[in-house]
């Protein structure tokens, strides 16, 4: 990248961290380009740069049979060289744009990023709409990135803490594709060839499948064309393999034992799909149990007032075809019982009666309020909450209904959401030294 270039992007990238505030109270317009795709965009020329971000659906659990680690692989692989181009030239022309171009894969999805000068977008957008359209999976970058994948592989046969979380993995999941390693295994990253990775992307990158938001310097009628030349040519359908849900294994113990200083422990409990109509009080219930940062009650009584452990806490994890309630933390392994035996008096606590009136007021006014600072603090933060509010199809209007959302929970519906997630009986793993 020139160094005026540089000097450009860097300035741009300041200006959208301090106008973001503004930026995001712009009205969300949802754009249809000429061939009918739909995205949503903020527009905010205070800035002269433009942040986008896509996925398309699928991800990691279409990996096909003996081909685990393919969607990992192709997302290092679409800035190596597309169309006519190859790998140096392509990132030659990248650097000349000054665009940053990243792609990558989870369980559910394949997504990409690109930000961009306002002034440079044409270029920039060629470039993208190669990569996207047109990958050349040349072998040099194959055995190049696959390499470098498997050598993170091998790094991480030595980490106790991937060890465990891969046993975990199967026993929470059995042959579900979300119990597979989603960077794929040193035997099946080796079967992977060229016409491998260009059949996946031909199945998995689609219009059907795609979801597209934008925030920055481009008007609508640009952004559609936009869309039009960078998402226009590719099929109409994607063709995925149905996935099942997943049937959590819970009710188990999974122990790791391994010479480490400390003992991790997680449980993992039933959650709730973002869609369900009990996913406000069960949001609010976790802050309260373990979601707040300092002050939940699990975070309390394990490190405030016995210092346990340095961190303690509890998430929603929810995905396309899974959803749970998951607790962790790690303490002295001579201390391993005592903290385990903290966790499961704090849930079945919060089970029993729930939390108190003063707690729920107090964890509505945090929820609200730290909003806009974990999901919309820069112009691609913004991009990443637009794709994922299109993704649970939660509503153009979603911002500002939130906070009325998480106000209108009541303490009787945080009480049987507690009753009804964690009275049962949870799966755990323990990670450490072994017992005597």
């Amino acid at each position: 990248m020139s160094a005026s270039i540089m000097k450009r992007f860097a300035a741009a990238v300041v200006l959208a961290a301090i106008t973001i505030a503004p930026a995001y109270a712009v009205e969300i317009k949802e754009v249809v380009s000429p061939k009918g795709i739909r995205a949503w965009l903020v527009q905010d020329d205070f800035v002269p740069l433009i942040s986008m971000r896509f996925s398309f659906k699928g991800g990691s659990a279409q990996d096909p049979s003996g081909k685990d680690g393919i969607a990992n692989l192709m997302t290092g692989l679409f800035d190596e060289g597309a169309g006519d181009l190859d790998s140096e030239k392509f990132q030659q022309q990248l650097d000349d744009v000054g665009a940053e171009m990243s792609f990558s894969a989870d369980d559910d999805a394949i997504s990409g990023t690109v930000r961009m000068l306002s002034d440079r977008r044409d270029a920039a957008v060629d470039l993208l709409a190669l990569a996207v359209n047109k990958p050349r999976f040349d072998q040099a970058p194959i055995d190049r990135i696959r390499q470098q994948v498997v050598a993170g592989i091998k790094a991480s046969e030595r980490d106790p803490n991937t060890i465990a979380g891969r046993k975990f993995a199967e026993a929470l999941y059995g042959s579900h594709p979300y119990g597979r390693q989603s960077e794929g295994k040193v035997e099946t990253l080796g079967t992977i060839t060229h016409d491998d990775l260009a059949t996946f992307h031909k199945r998995n990158f689609a219009r059907d499948n795609l979801i597209v938001a934008a925030v920055g310097s481009i008007s609508p009628e640009d952004f559609a064309a936009l869309l039009d030349k960078v998402f226009g040519d590719l099929p109409e359908k994607a063709q995925l393999e149905p996935v099942s849900d997943a049937k959590l294994g819970l009710d188990r113990t999974t122990r790791v034992d391994y010479v480490l200083p400390q003992t991790s422990i997680s449980m993992v409990y039933p959650g709730v799909r973002r869609q369900d109509p009990d996913f406000f009080p069960v949001f609010i219930m976790n802050h309260i149990l373990g979601g707040g940062t300092f002050s939940s009650r699990i975070y309390n009584e394990v490190r405030e007032k016995r210092g346990l452990a340095y961190s303690a806490g509890s998430t929603l994890a929810t995905k396309d075809h899974m959803s749970a309630l998951i607790i962790s933390t790690a303490t002295r392994a001579d201390r391993s019982n005592e903290t385990l035996q903290i966790l499961k008096d704090e849930v079945a606590r919060m089970a029993k009666d729930g939390p108190t009136e003063e707690e729920l007021v107090e964890a509505k006014k945090y929820l609200v309020g730290s909003y806009a600072v974990n999901n919309l603090d820069s112009s691609s933060a913004v991009a990443s909450t637009l794709v994922g509010l299109q993704d649970q199809k939660l509503g153009r209007d979603y911002i500002d209904r939130r906070a009325d959302l998480i106000n209108s929970v009541t303490l009787e519906q945080v009480k049987a959401a507690a009753q009804k997630l964690l009275l049962t009986s949870p799966a755990v793993l323990i990670v450490g030294p072994p017992q005597s």
